[in-house]
């Protein structure tokens, strides 16, 4: 299960640092949480950050003790749940080519994502960190685990509700907001009732 576990986190921050680092390559700033916000924007950001680096350190502690009070048939599900959002998260950095970004830039102009993964969720970066961690908490399950993992979850909605979502209207007005009206926020596509 540590093996297992450790390789759901590597191959998923892999993803992220590489995706970073040849950006970085390439003139593009990646890391934006927290810069240019203010107010309510900047603290939910600065809280997501934060959430998100202390998950880590408690996911990494709990492999490494291999905590668990879930048999191993929930424990089979967990690796599934991690794995599941690996490749999520994956196939949208891919998909978001050059345009994705962790938090929000308002000086790099980017393009509005809507094919590929995007035609079925509106974040699907987000759903694979949830299915990480959530596969993470029902792997290597602990009262500290589980508390860290739904704060930076909630963290995540918050983040999407009231800074990105925010940012994607104002950016791309109404070609966004058609978009929001027939894709779900983390799965599935709307049906309209006329």
């Amino acid at each position: 299960m540590q093996i297992i576990g450790l390789i759901i986190l590597f191959v998923f921050y892999l993803c992220y640092f590489m995706k970073m680092f040849q950006q970085r390559k390439q003139g593009i700033q990646t890391d934006h949480i927290g810069k240019g916000e203010q107010g309510i924007e900047k603290k939910i950001e600065i809280m997501m950050k934060t959430a998100t680096i202390l998950t880590f350190i408690v996911e990494i502690i709990s492999i490494y003790f291999n905590t668990t009070m879930f048999p191993r048939s929930i424990r089979i599900v967990g690796i599934l749940l991690g794995m599941m959002g690996d490749i999520i998260f994956i196939i949208s950095v891919l998909t978001m080519k050059e345009s994705w970004r962790a938090g929000v830039s308002h000086e790099e102009k980017t393009d509005l994502i809507t094919n590929g993964i995007y035609q079925i969720s509106r974040n699907p970066a987000f759903l694979g960190f949830d299915l990480v961690y959530i596969g993470l908490c029902f792997m290597f399950f602990n009262l500290a685990l589980v508390v860290i993992s739904l704060l930076a979850i909630i963290m995540f909605h918050l983040q999407i509700k009231y800074v990105e979502e925010s940012f994607l209207k104002q950016e791309f007005k109404e070609q966004y907001l058609q978009y929001y009206q027939q894709v779900n926020r983390y799965i599935g596509k709307r049906t309209s009732f006329k």
